[in-house]
């Protein structure tokens, strides 16, 4: 049985000539695919085979094995390939997505957040301190792991001059209840947690419409990249390349 739909490359890794793709969908999420000879000299898969390129696939369905019989590419992100940094982020989005995007059912929001961030990484239209911790949190509140972010957990407090985010259980105390309950939490000043409730509640349309100082952004990154950590209990290899090429003092 064929089916054709869109679909963007999160991994691809080689058996000899054939490679194995990692397919992020709208209709089945996450799907495991084999290319035949893709990998092999002037094949005409090699192309839409490739990291992060996004496509119309024919996909054969043969038991319990998928195998791409076309692709054509619908855009490749060549911005993005062409500048080390911008790839490293890319790379460590698509794993980031492959790791928490689910299989086999509907993941039209997770499609669209990975497309539009890409685009947004090519053209520069924000700071890649503010696209990662964006994408991060994001993804982590469509995966299942959206932080309680309405108020403190004791009293219920909206907004206080300085509120704590306890990446752990991804809820907020008050400076007040955080001395009574003896947790330290991370800093989160009233410009960072309406940022981080903007990327968790606003619609996909208005996500990336929000703009924070550097000493904002720097402050988002940090609490979303350990936020993540906390919740999946990992770390990526592309995420530590992308850091690795960050100069000291960089966001």
């Amino acid at each position: 049985m064929q089916h054709t739909m869109e679909g963007i490359v999160l991994r691809q890794y080689k058996a000899g000539e054939d490679r194995i793709l990692h397919i992020l969908t709208a209709r089945q999420g996450v799907l495991t695919a084999y290319a035949n000879k893709s990998a092999a000299p002037r094949s005409p898969l090699a192309a839409s085979t490739e990291l992060l390129c996004y496509c119309c696939f024919v996909l054969f369905h043969n038991r319990d094995r998928c195998i791409v019989d076309k692709a054509d590419t619908l855009r490749i992100f060549f911005g993005v390939r062409q500048d080390m940094e911008k790839l490293a982020l890319a790379s460590y989005m698509a794993q980031l997505a492959d790791e928490l995007c689910p299989h086999g059912v509907e993941a039209a929001e997770h499609l669209r957040l990975l497309l539009n961030t890409l685009h947004y990484i090519e053209k520069e239209k924000r700071p890649r301190p503010h696209l990662k911790a964006l994408f991060e949190l994001r993804l982590l509140t469509l995966s299942g792991f959206m932080p309680n972010l309405v108020g403190c957990r004791v009293c219920g407090c909206y907004e206080a001059p300085v509120m704590r985010f306890l990446p752990r259980s991804g809820e907020l105390l008050c400076a007040g209840c955080q001395d009574a309950a003896g947790e330290q939490g991370m800093p989160a000043g009233p410009g960072v947690l309406a940022a981080m409730r903007h990327i968790i509640y606003a619609p996909l349309d208005k996500l990336f419409a929000f703009r924070l100082s550097d000493e904002g952004l720097g402050a988002l990154q940090y609490i979303a990249e350990t936020y993540l950590k906390c919740q999946v209990e990992r770390t990526f290899s592309a995420l530590e390349f992308y850091t690795s090429l960050q100069g000291p003092g960089a966001l």
